[in-house]
């Protein structure tokens, strides 16, 4: 493996950048806490609406956000803000359903600097950790003693363990593990006037002792937790449901239970209560083994309410989890490349799925498991092992399911999770006014009042005349149900509450709960009165005026006054408007603006490489700033074309400090839960800043690197002395702007064309050929790295393919795309189309070595050009890896590759159109050993990190893929891609080569 550089144990820092708007709200109140605090105080327009949104519907402009870096910054800001009535609201990782961390009030944002784990006590079963630590980072930490923090929450690699105390979160294994508050044993909190304290257990007698009504607020919050526990247990016990799944209001019911034992612990009291309370600073949990093994058993039927019917005796078998898809779900899923061939396995007219695992400790009893619930539930089917004598007669009710399939192997198992888990960013791919919206869509069932509730909730829908998909947490009765309503609408915002309160009184009917995961916050706070009755109602009242008097802290949740459907995101008021029309092609409902508004906050993008992988984000991976995520630039670009910002999307400002850090990986169009192409909406914008304040001169070059390229091809060797002359480098960034510290790409007098051209073209001729293929000559491989093209030549010909280079067409395009020239990339792409478009009519296929001008032809020419003609260029154009291994042309060959692994670097735009995997397949058939790291952008991103003022940046980005690379045990590096082979190169002692040329060099 080559060698780092001498800057190697330096990680980069993610530069100077402020990731603030000049405009600041309060300057007098920002200058206080500057002062009061170590961390940043940011009062800007930019930070204030980044943190109005989370991943719910609603929308609410904060005061102002700290990001506070200790117990003593909250404490200080929490006793500023106390002293002048300012409410504060805790938030973490901002994944929020229902609206509860969005708020008018000082944000604490803790995701981005309080995140340690502080203590691990393996023996005990114990860690003590700050409140913004990811659960996935948490748990990374935990894996090598076999531990884990048990609750799983859906998105637990982006949402926090403060949010998840503060949500008393749970996940799909609720019916092993339980809610969160089953394992937080005691916290550290600041309480409303800045009081620093620590909760945890204790007994009756010592509540009794430290309680006073008219004392301290520690000492009132002792004072109304001794009354609940001796006035009011009985009537929590009659109101509250019998249910693993109830986080809505505070959590009583626990606290009435514990105390039959002779103590109670408060910090498990904070669980749910949503800030409400107090702040939590730090955390002691209690953590569970990991589990040895699991096996899947996936049912299928041909109604929901057979599936529904179904849950109850499958609880019978002791499952760790019971998950479920509706038709709707599975009708979306066939028609998506990643999940079609699982549905396809399922029987014709499946309507709906139950995903049944089990833990086990072996994969011998996990099949087992999976036998004797088939047997039972399948009674007709074969499963893999022979089930238990008794195994058909575990419960009498009757057998409903019409098949099943099993996953032992863990590639397995996880395509099955994928498919269930693929359904809320199935549902949230609409990009029309209509949208799948949170509200209702965590009620809470006992499992033998399902098939009931169920058959009476499609009433409901139908009666208001919409539709919804239920799937998720069957076994503990919490089905996920988003009706599709349209809240720019006044009817749909009647809609909207209609069905809440028509759901309302279904759940108290089947004795259930309005949230049996996601909490109250806005969206179900007003339903507490009906589902727990006055007398408790007002007991939250009291327990929360007793710790907070002024209702300071997130006021209005889990007991305040809020309507659901105020401070919508989207409401009759909201009002769309660019500021100018799009000239790319949109291909879904409602344009570039279906595009703008389809990010709904989920924090998929805030994932960490570790935990997370894939692509997205890059620059927030370098930079932990939620302006330089998806989300972020997503809801400021929203804001400022709906008015919520003064500024418009391609003013100067907005792009430069905005919109400049996005570098166009394309890694969200795919990462992204919803798919929202920032990239492609960064194109658009950048487009019109150029009409409207014209362009720069780097800008201009770079568009235009085709050109310069021949150029340098032309005059080299002179042009590679030229940029090595002493003082050349600086001059360049002075003059242009471009990094110093970078290596320039060198030149090439002879040419890839002219190299073809000189040996005769082609040496297959295409009577005797199996294939015909246009080698399109990008300009990074035909000036700066013909020997890749000459592999591809040479590997292509060794398969009996016939190539020719076409000399009438023109650069990608993608420079000028990238870059925003719009119109250069049209004229560029219909230059090529009108070429390639014919020849591919007559037979033959197109092949790229460069990745991005690959992706440039078969995805970006479809937002430029529409027509049959483009769409055939698009449909059969291949990367040089890519086309061996869907036609399988590599197996052809004869090989005789090197004892050596190979550590493989992707490049972003094939992993966002998903084509990254083909050069592993035929590196792999040649007879290598192949790593392929699951590895972001390197930073580079085309002439990105050549820029002078994004050179920081680029460096740490790339140190996320650096640390990779030095982890994988591969003997040699390769990459497809020119920018990812230049910072490679730089990092490291050699430019790595391509996947093609490892190929060749393999060639008997």
């Amino acid at each position: 493996m080559a060698t780092r550089g001498d800057s190697a144990d330096e990680p980069a820092q993610a530069g100077d950048y402020d990731y603030q708007s000049d405009d600041v709200d309060r300057p007098g109140m920002v200058d206080d806490l500057a002062q009061l605090i170590d961390g940043d105080v940011r009062f800007d327009d930019y930070s204030r609406q980044l943190y109005a949104t989370d991943a719910s519907a609603y929308e609410m402009t904060p005061i102002g956000v700290v990001i506070p870096t200790s117990t003593a910054d909250v404490a200080a800001v929490i006793e500023y803000c106390a002293e002048r009535e300012i409410p504060v609201l805790p938030r973490g990782g901002g994944t929020s359903l229902a609206g509860q961390t969005v708020n008018e009030a000082v944000v604490l944002d803790f995701s981005k600097e309080m995140t340690d784990v502080l203590e691990m006590d393996p023996d005990a079963r114990r860690a003590r950790a700050q409140p913004g630590v990811k659960l996935g980072d948490l748990n990374r930490e935990l894996a090598p003693h076999g531990l884990k923090f048990a609750p799983d929450p859906a998105w637990g690699d982006k949402s926090v363990l403060g949010g998840a105390i503060g949500n008393n979160s749970t996940g799909s294994h609720s019916l092993k593990y339980g809610k969160t508050d089953a394992y937080v044993e005691e916290v550290e909190v600041v309480l409303a006037d800045g009081t620093v304290t620590t909760f945890g257990e204790v007994s009756l007698s010592d509540l009794r002792a430290r309680a006073d009504p008219d004392g301290d607020l520690e000492a009132r919050f002792y004072a109304e937790v001794n009354r609940i526990v001796e006035e009011e247990a009985d009537e929590v016990r009659e109101q509250y449901p019998d249910l693993k799944r109830n986080v809505s209001g505070y959590n009583l019911d626990r606290l009435v239970d514990e105390a039959e034992t002779g103590s109670v612990n408060l910090a498990r009291l904070l669980a749910g209560s949503e800030g409400t309370l107090a702040v939590i600073t730090a955390a002691t949990v209690s953590l569970e083994p990991v589990p040895e093994t699991k096996a899947i058993g996936l049912l299928t039927y041909d109604d929901l309410l057979d599936a529904m019917s179904d849950v109850a005796p499958i609880l019978e078998h002791d499952p760790a989890a019971v998950e479920v898809m509706d038709d709707v779900l599975l009708d979306l899923a066939r028609d998506t490349s990643e999940f079609a061939d699982v549905v396809g396995m399922l029987p014709e007219n499946t309507d709906s799925v139950l995903l049944v695992e089990f833990y086990a400790d072996s994969d011998e009893a996990g099949r087992q498991k999976v036998a004797d619930l088939i047997a039972d539930r399948v009674p007709g089917d074969d499963a893999e092992a022979d089930p238990s004598a008794d195994a058909a007669d575990r419960t009498d009710a009757p057998p409903r399911a019409r098949a099943a399939m099993e996953a032992h192997d863990a590639e397995t198992r996880e395509k099955f999770w994928k498919m269930r888990k693929a359904g809320l960013p199935i549902l949230l791919g609409r990009t029309s006014d209509a949208k799948h919206i949170a509200f209702i869509e965590d009620t809470a069932i006992p499992a033998e009042n399902l098939p009931d509730y169920v058959a009476d909730f499609q009433e409901i829908l139908e009666d208001h005349d919409t539709f919804a998909s239920y799937y998720a947490h069957a076994g503990p009765g919490v089905l996920h149900i988003r009706p599709l309503i349209n809240t720019k609408t006044v009817e749909g915002i009647e809609q909207m509450e209609s069905i809440a309160d028509a759901a309302t009184d279904l759940v108290v009917k089947y004795d259930g709960s309005v949230s049996g995961e996601h909490g109250d916050g806005r969206a179900r706070t007003q339903w507490n009165r009906k589902l727990y009755g006055d007398r408790l109602w007002q007991a939250f009242r009291d327990l929360k005026t007793a710790v907070d008097p002024d209702w300071l802290l997130n006021p209005g949740n889990i007991c305040g006054d809020m309507d659901m459907t105020e401070n919508l995101r989207f409401d009759p008021d909201y009002e769309f408007d660019a500021g100018f029309d799009s000239v790319l092609e949109w291909d879904n409902e409602n344009g570039m603006q279906g595009m703008v508004e389809l990010c709904h906050g989920c924090g998929g993008c805030r994932g960490p490489q570790e935990t997370t992988g894939g692509v997205m984000c890059p620059t927030y991976r370098a930079s932990q700033e939620e302006i330089t995520a998806t989300r972020g630039r997503a809801n400021l670009l929203r804001q400022a074309m709906s008015g919520d910002l003064d500024q418009e999307a391609a003013d100067v400002e907005f792009m430069h400090e905005v919109l400049d850090l996005c570098i166009g990986c394309k890694g969200c169009s795919k990462d992204c839960p919803s798919e929202v192409d920032l990239a492609k909406l960064k194109a658009e914008v950048t487009h019109e800043h150029h009409q409207r304040h014209g362009s720069s001169l780097r800008d201009r070059l770079f568009a235009n690197i085709d050109a310069l390229n021949a150029v340098g091809s032309a005059l080299a060797p002179l042009s590679n002395w030229l940029a090595k002359v002493p003082g050349a480098r600086t001059v360049m960034e002075k003059t242009v702007g471009i990094a110093s510290e970078r290596s320039l790409p060198e030149f090439h007098r002879e040419s890839l064309v002219d190299w073809f051209e000189s040996r005769g073209g082609a040496q297959v001729s295409a009577a005797e050929a199996d294939h015909r293929v246009l080698l399109f000559p990008d300009t990074y491989t035909t000036y700066n790295a013909p020997d890749a093209g000459k592999a591809a030549v040479r590997v292509l010909e060794a398969a009996n393919v016939h190539v020719g280079i076409p000399d009438d067409v023109t650069g990608s395009g993608r420079p000028p795309f990238s870059k925003g020239f719009l119109d250069q990339a049209r004229e560029q792409a219909r230059t090529n189309v009108d070429a390639l478009a014919p020849r591919v009519d007559d037979g033959w296929d197109v092949v790229v070595v460069e990745p991005s001008d690959a992706v440039m032809l078969q995805s970006d020419y479809r937002d430029l050009l529409d027509g049959d003609d483009v769409d055939a260029v698009a449909a059969n154009t291949y990367g040089v890896m890519e086309y061996l291994d869907t036609f399988r042309l590599d197996e052809a060959l004869a090989t005789d590759a090197p004892a050596e692994t190979l550590t493989y670097h992707g490049h972003c735009h094939q992993k966002s159109t998903r084509k990254d995997h083909h050069a592993v397949g035929v590196l792999r058939r040649a007879g290598y050993g192949v790593d392929p790291l699951d590895s972001g952008c390197c930073g580079m991103a085309g002439s990105f990190g050549y820029e002078a003022e994004h050179y920081s940046m680029s460096q740490a980005i790339g140190d996320v893929l650096f640390g990779q690379v030095d982890e994988s045990d591969g003997d040699r590096l390769v990459a497809p891609g020119a920018s990812c082979r230049t910072q490679l190169g730089d990092e490291y002692d050699e430019k790595p080569p391509t996947p093609v040329e490892a190929l060749a060099s393999a060639l008997d």
